[in-house]
């Protein structure tokens, strides 16, 4: 790979030029935050262990802060930009910044929450700083949909980081925390401070690392499955799984007949309870509730 100047990458002053020719504002609409500080995207190529191998996909690149520093590192980005002006502009971006890389770019104009494919080789990482409003949903999704996806380094709010990356028994474990180890080993991968994006956020960002299993959940039971025992569960979480998941299995009774084959304990609630036992509960559903 070729090496690149320091000075390809975007400061605080080429991307409020760059705002200021294309007309763009920020808008809270999209949770658009721009990244402005060279160090801070170089850092979070870093955490994320991008190799000279990899097939980077980037959801919301923006101006191109991050995508042009995951170019220095990667073999090819993908970009999957929503709004119609970024999306215009970027390519433009990396043939003047990064000439030598552009054509190991490809742009593709449209909600992360549509694409069911990519152009150019699977990805085998994906590293995004997302929108606050979609972070959980885009994550869960581009896990879902493309399985060669094996590390992943996300930059969400502080509080979305936390959730993500809880542990049973945690106040803020809930849905977002078991999803997503459902796919993945999940943890914490560093704080990002206000300053560093523009316009800056109220609140801190975190970064969030998963790692792919190299073995799934060892179950019967389908994804969907598991994932409607978790939608159950947490939609009530003050109450006990036993009440909770009634309404799942037909009744109170049948709920707690599945729990007790799971080996859980019908009181339990379900910010106790790992991925695995979710799945276990999943296959204990009574045959009338199938």
């Amino acid at each position: 790979m070729s090496s690149t100047e320091p000075d390809a990458l975007l400061g605080p002053a080429d991307i409020r030029d760059l705002a200021a020719k294309l007309g763009v504002r920020p808008t809270k609409q999209r949770g658009q935050n721009f990244v402005i500080d060279a160090n801070t995207v170089r850092r979070i190529v870093r955490t994320a262990e991008v190799r000279p191998d990899d097939t980077v996909v980037e959801v919301g690149p923006g101006l191109g802060s991050l995508t042009l520093a995951l170019l220095e590192a990667a073999d090819r980005v993908v970009a999957v930009e929503i709004d119609d002006v970024l999306a215009a502009a970027l390519p433009a971006t990396v043939e003047a910044r990064m000439p030598e890389r552009a054509d190991r770019f490809a742009l593709v104009h449209s909600d992360a929450m549509q694409v069911t494919e990519l152009p150019g080789p699977a990805p085998t990482a994906l590293v995004a700083n997302l929108p606050y409003n979609v972070a959980v949903p885009v994550l869960l999704t581009m896990l879902e949909r493309f399985p060669s996806i094996e590390r992943t380094l996300v930059m969400v709010q502080a509080e979305v980081a936390d959730r993500l990356a809880a542990r049973p028994g945690n106040k803020v474990y809930g849905v977002p925390s078991v999803k997503a180890n459902w796919y993945a080993e999940v943890k914490r991968a560093g704080s990002i401070g206000r300053t560093v994006f523009w316009p800056a956020p109220n609140v801190d960002s975190g970064l969030v690392s998963l790692v792919r299993r190299t073995e799934p959940i060892a179950t019967t039971a389908s994804r969907a499955e598991v994932f409607a025992v978790v939608d159950a569960a947490f939609a009530q979480r003050r109450k006990t799984l036993r009440a909770a998941l009634s309404g799942w299995a037909g009744s109170a009774p049948a709920a707690e007949a599945a729990l007790v084959a799971a080996g859980i304990s019908p009181q339990a609630r379900g910010e106790a309870l790992t991925v695995e036992e979710f799945a276990a509960i999943a296959e204990s559903k009574p045959e009338a509730a199938l």
